[in-house]
């Protein structure tokens, strides 16, 4: 997913010392019990931690390391790391679910063409295990539309529903951008992978059957 310069307050990250904007950060408090707490959405009482969402950072020794400085007890940053990927999806998945129930979400290969071709669609979610014909589908999106593959067809359709969904549209406003903020930090816990990286493997060669597989995906999520 492309890099917006992203406006709002800054926080200061505690392993690499330098001031960023709040979206690309997560903060933690401290437990009774000396624990890195994660509070995604910074209401939790106590001075607030701030740490860059991202893999490399939250696993350095160098964190392990800032964390002491500041009285923090002996952490599994993996654990810790992990447990923060989890809450992120599940937030992530909450925010499709809200904008399905409020009437600015779409699943299903026509339904996502049609609101493309409206140009109302500021984020298209297609489904990480989706076949590879079918992640070929809507590659060349209108500017300003977000592509995001974070999640797979059970997770995608426990949010809206149903059995599954390979594609999703949700329409401009303040879930969608909510939305790209928190897929932006999960896929940075993840080590995440670059837009152009993703269209590639997609414009690859399909495998045997993909043209079957992809024709029966498309039946499945109309």
């Amino acid at each position: 997913m492309p890099e917006t310069a992203p406006t709002g307050p800054h926080r200061r990250c505690l392993a690499r010392r330098t001031s960023e904007p709040r979206e690309r950060l997560i903060r933690f408090v401290v437990g009774p019990d000396g624990q890195l707490v994660p509070d995604l959405r910074g209401r939790l009482p106590g001075r607030g931690l701030w740490l860059r969402a991202d893999r490399e950072v939250l696993l350095a020794p160098g964190t392990r390391r800032s964390l002491a400085r500041v009285g923090v007890r002996k952490v599994d940053l993996e654990a810790l790391r992990a447990e923060v990927e989890r809450l992120l999806e599940r937030h992530c998945l909450e925010l499709i679910g809200l904008a399905r129930r409020a009437g600015r979400a779409v699943a299903g290969f026509e339904k996502v063409r049609e609101q493309l071709a409206r140009g109302e669609v500021a984020v298209l979610l297609v489904a990480r295990d989706a076949s590879a014909n079918a992640r070929r589908r809507f590659l060349h999106l209108p500017p300003g539309t977000e592509r995001i593959e974070a999640f797979d067809k059970a997770a995608l359709g426990a949010a809206l529903g149903r059995p599954e969904a390979v594609y999703v549209a949700v329409m401009p406003g303040r879930l969608a951008q909510k939305l790209v903020v928190e897929v932006r930090r999960l896929e940075g816990l993840r080590g995440g992978r670059p837009a152009d990286a993703i269209a590639d493997e997609a414009e690859g060669p399909a495998p045997v059957g993909g043209e079957r597989t992809h024709a029966s995906e498309e039946t499945r999520d109309r």
